[in-house]
């Protein structure tokens, strides 16, 4: 049977970000919590979307770190970035350094979730090992998810520090991404790093950090519950590390006049112990 010429998709296609591991990213790091057994089950389908990406890459001779580099830059855009109200508004009230220690401490505790999750499957299959060969996707998507959850997190740190980064949704969202890669802040007195953020230095950047990461989540591959506990504390540590990291970074590179961020005073006697 012939199949229609709408429905044929080219055979170099790895990923596309307007179908499912897109949407499932989306699903993952969106604001607010998940159900363990919801999260679980996304994790599950992108594992298996991503895994139908791999064969596709292999039979093009795509190596892995450049298959998820084009994955994830595919789905950057997908990527829910809030503005300045809508955070405030989501961490009740808060403003300032504050906003940040909460954006911080809720990307660790997603992140921390998303690894114990994946670290716990990983362990089930070891202890079972005809289904080993099944792990590699699943941790190729916690790898995706973590860093999807991290570039949110940098993206949100410089709306909160009054660091604007110009562009249309993509040329931000790709911005970020190579500032990820870079565990960096962006600078907004160099007006070409978004420009410049999709060449080949930043490109072997963000593959090699995706490799890094999927090499962490490596470390999971334990018996019993030790997956878990693993996969769970490094990436915490990995994600604290990255927000001190770019809050040092933007407080340097706030634009001239700002200022650092404060506390709203009309919260201070809320928050005050």
């Amino acid at each position: 049977m012939a199949v229609p010429e709408q429905d044929k998709q080219p055979d170099n296609e790895v990923a596309d970000p307007e179908r499912e591991v897109g949407e499932l990213v989306g699903k993952l790091t969106a604001p607010g919590e998940l159900e363990p057994a919801e999260r679980r089950r996304l994790l599950g389908r992108l594992a298996r979307a991503l895994s139908d990406g791999a064969k596709k890459a292999r039979a093009t001779g795509a190596g892995r770190g450049r298959w998820l580099a084009d994955v994830f830059l595919n789905i950057a855009p997908r990527i829910p970035i809030r503005d300045l109200h809508t955070l405030s508004e989501h961490h009740h009230g808060l403003t300032g350094e504050q906003l940040a220690d909460d954006l911080v401490r809720t990307a660790q505790k997603a992140t921390m979730t998303v690894g114990a999750i994946g670290g716990a499957l990983a362990a089930a299959e070891f202890a079972a090992p005809p289904l080993l060969l099944s792990a590699p996707a699943q941790l190729v998507a916690e790898t995706i998810v973590v860093a999807a959850i991290e570039v949110k997190l940098l993206a949100e740190l410089h709306e909160v520090y009054g660091v604007r980064v110009e562009g249309s949704g993509t040329q931000r969202a790709v911005a970020f991404t190579a500032a990820w890669a870079k565990q960096r802040g962006i600078d907004p007195l160099t007006p070409t790093s978004v420009s410049l953020a999709l060449g080949a230095a930043t490109k072997t950047a963000l593959r090699n950090r995706l490799l890094r990461t999927l090499g962490r989540h490596l470390t999971t591959l334990g018996p019993f519950l030790t997956g878990a506990i693993a996969g769970g504390a490094l990436n915490r540590i990995a994600t604290k590390k990255l927000g001190e990291a770019v809050r040092n970074d933007l407080r340097v590179k706030l634009p001239p006049g700002s200022g650092t961020p404060e506390v709203d005073p009309r919260r201070r006697d809320e928050l005050d112990p």
